[in-house]
């Protein structure tokens, strides 16, 4: 079965043409660090009675097939094909050593009987449910203690059918937090690629405390009105490559998280070794964002060559008093955004509490962000950067940075506040806390 490489993989260019390329021709990439596994053992859902007619409720065949892969245990695994058709199921768990092969034309749809949806505990990171107390609703596809898994195929669609999930939510109905469309939690060997997910209940897909993922070739999206449908949300994850994707949805478009207040500084699991390249997308929220759950710490970020267009932030560091935890060394490069309402901004009081047990004093640790090669097109705001009184954001740098206002609007300059770094050609010009000299040594070298 070929693989097919859609249309959304492009490289990123500014005034002059930024090369996302090898000197051999190929794309620079990190999905190397799983590499793609051949299964001879094949099946079909139809062996297992499967009917695509969007009608019938595949339920019994999606977990006898995948109760088959996880017995017979063949050599190298098992992929589990998924022909033309749309197969509507309810909630389902993966195995390890399969690879979930979506044809084209072919449709795994979520069921929108929300009464007979799984409860599951809550992630030990967080403590409750993320929207309520609790437990939260088991994501569609699922995954614990997985190995070598891939999610892929011809842009096949996994449909979350979300409508049903955000109108609870609006109405202020939900009993649990909603399921996310992916979750595999502590698992590793993991790729996803070359497949659609649409309409996700909450999050699309969510990877927490995993390590060795890569996303790529995927398209995500959800009405720019449905609530926190998050793309991408890597969590106390280390080794993670996600690239040549197109995301348009409600929420962050790529979100880096770590867990929440008290509950994520106990487990303390960092995410770590994140590159975020080549991704194209739209949302009223932000395109690449690090936070708001922080507590367990966030370092080693790689986030370049990314397009974003009509966005209500393009680049956001998040996080809070009560989160503790790190950000550190995080590099955002390349960056093209138009029509955004703020360009950039980097906060130290986004986000809600688990509940009112969070330690005040546990105040985050926000150092070595380089922000380099970003321009700008109708932004409203070029930027702020609010650090805490009493643990300042330090060693910030912006280097080539252009953010251009909408025309004939009023200019609204930068916002600053406890925060010291280096500022070097950028326009409009920042605030006066990143000019510091003794910092542009540190800042020139990106220069």
């Amino acid at each position: 079965m070929r693989r097919f490489l859609p249309s959304v993989f492009l490289c990123f260019s500014l005034t002059v043409l930024v090369s996302c390329r090898t000197g051999f021709g190929e794309p620079i990439t990190c999905s190397g660090i799983v590499p793609m596994r051949y299964r001879w053992d094949r099946i079909s859902i139809t062996d297992f009675g499967g009917v695509g007619d969007g009608k019938t409720l595949n339920t019994k065949a999606f977990r006898a097939a995948i109760y088959r892969i996880q017995h017979m245990r063949r050599r190298g695994g098992t992929l589990l094909y998924i022909p033309p058709g749309v197969y509507l199921t309810e909630s389902f768990n993966l195995t390890s050593h399969m690879t979930l092969y979506l044809a084209r034309g072919a449709v795994i749809r979520a069921t929108q009987d929300t009464q007979t949806w799984p409860l599951i505990a809550p992630l030990p990171s967080y403590g409750r449910g993320r929207e309520r107390p609790g437990g939260r609703y088991m994501s569609f596809i699922h995954g614990d203690g997985l190995r070598d898994v891939i999610i892929t195929g011809e842009n096949g669609t996994i449909d979350g059918q979300g409508d049903v999930w955000w109108n609870m939510w609006k109405q202020r109905t939900l009993l649990y937090t909603r399921p996310n469309l992916i979750e595999l939690k502590n698992s590793k060997s993991i790729i996803i690629n070359n497949v659609i997910f649409q309409n996700s209940p909450f999050w699309n897909i969510h990877p927490v405390y995993c390590s060795n993922v890569v996303i790529r070739y995927v398209t995500i999206l959800a009405p720019a009105d449905s609530p926190n449908t998050d793309g991408i949300d890597p969590d106390s994850s280390s080794n993670v490559c996600i690239e040549d994707s197109y995301i348009s949805t409600g929420d962050d478009l790529v979100a880096v998280k770590s867990g929440w207040d008290e509950y994520g500084i106990a487990y303390g699991l960092p995410s770590s070794s994140i590159t975020i390249r080549r991704i194209t997308g739209s949302s009223p929220y932000a395109g690449i964002a690090i936070g708001s759950e922080t507590s367990g710490g966030v370092q080693n970020i790689l986030a370049e060559n990314i397009n974003l267009y009509n966005m209500g932030i393009g680049i956001h560091v998040k996080t809070n008093i009560g989160r503790g935890g790190f950000i550190r060394n995080i590099t955002f490069s390349n960056v093209y955004m138009e029509n955004v309402g703020k360009g950039i901004k980097i906060a130290g009081d986004v986000g809600d509490h688990a509940d009112d047990n969070f330690n005040p004093n546990a105040l985050p640790v926000v150092k070595d962000i380089t922000l380099k090669s970003i321009w700008g097109l109708n932004i409203q705001q070029p930027g702020s950067i609010q650090g805490l009184k009493d643990s300042p954001f330090i060693g910030i740098c912006l280097s080539n940075i252009h953010l251009h206002g909408v025309s004939g609007s009023k200019y609204t300059p930068w916002q600053c506040s406890a925060v010291s770094g280096a500022a070097l050609q950028v326009s409009p010009w920042p605030c006066s806390e990143l000019t510091s000299a003794s910092q542009e040594s540190v800042c020139s070298q990106f220069s």
